[in-house]
């Protein structure tokens, strides 16, 4: 093999230390974390979108057969499953095995949060953005109003936390209810491929239900304990964000009980069929 000459290789050295130093000093520098993530989501969003037509096409027999609206919400599921993976694993790791909202640091938890933490919530607004966008767009087709509702909510909650450093801890607390996207998103596309009398739909039908139960039941009820623990730093941040804390998972806490309540209809009604 030809070697390649000395100048090459300082030349392309020279470029990739340019290329590092764009990167740390602009895009993931602390004032730009905000920014190139929520852009980093809608992007990400639009690649899981195209890869889970493009994989569907070749891989799926239901796929080719569906309407063209039907084939709209099998990728907008792509996006959200995606979505709730990458949010509910960094969800979990920030909340419980990282020590970044520990006790036991000095400073007030309301006020911690990380270039990771930020960098999260950024892709997450980015999903809630062109999600809300999408269902915009197409409504009612991809959601009702009670959609609408949960993304707005949700999407300003989180960029609030984002671009302040308020909360973050509590935010990670609700966006863990992502958890169960995926459980949701399998259902419909058993019912949509027509295996609703299938074993493997009843097996989802009571993981969601469990995991409904301990993220989106349980799990509001501890944030709601934990913020009345905290309640003295809680009531020093700002007055928006402190009804933030207070509103937006109030709200959310009472959808996630309505559907429940459908959740448990649904669970008891497949197994009635089955006896």
């Amino acid at each position: 093999m030809r070697e390649v000459p000395k100048q090459t290789v300082m030349a392309i050295k020279s470029y990739q230390n340019q290329a590092q130093l764009l990167v740390k000093n602009y895009l993931f520098a602390d004032p730009f974390i905000p920014y190139t993530s929520i852009l980093g989501g809608i992007l990400a969003c639009k690649v899981a979108y195209d890869l889970t037509q493009l994989i569907s096409n070749f891989h799926s027999k239901t796929y080719p057969g569906l309407t063209k609206i039907q084939r709209v919400e099998w990728n907008n599921r792509g996006i959200s499953t995606v979505h709730a993976i990458f949010i509910s694993a960094l969800s979990l790791y920030l909340v419980f095995w990282s020590n970044l909202f520990s006790d036991e640091l000095a400073g007030l938890l309301v006020f911690r949060s990380s270039p990771l933490s930020t960098f999260g919530l950024g892709v997450s607004v980015g999903y809630f953005v062109s999600d809300l966008a999408m269902i915009l767009w197409l409504y009612p087709s991809l959601g009702g109003i009670e959609y609408v509702i949960h993304h707005s909510l949700s999407g300003i909650a989180v960029a609030y936390s984002m671009f302040t450093g308020e909360a973050q801890l509590y935010t990670y607390m609700v966006l863990i209810s992502e958890v169960t996207t995926p459980e949701i998103n399998i259902r419909w596309y058993l019912d949509t491929a027509g295996m609703k009398r299938s074993t493997a739909y009843l097996i989802n039908g009571i993981v969601i239900f469990l995991a409904w139960l301990v993220a989106r039941v349980l799990l509001f009820g501890y944030m709601f304990y934990h913020v009345y623990l905290h309640y003295t730093q809680v009531i020093k941040m700002h007055i928006f964000g402190y009804i933030l804390v207070f509103g937006v998972p109030a709200v959310l806490a009472t959808m996630n009980l309505m559907w429940f309540g459908k959740i448990i209809k649904g669970v008891l009604k497949t197994l009635a069929k089955r006896q």
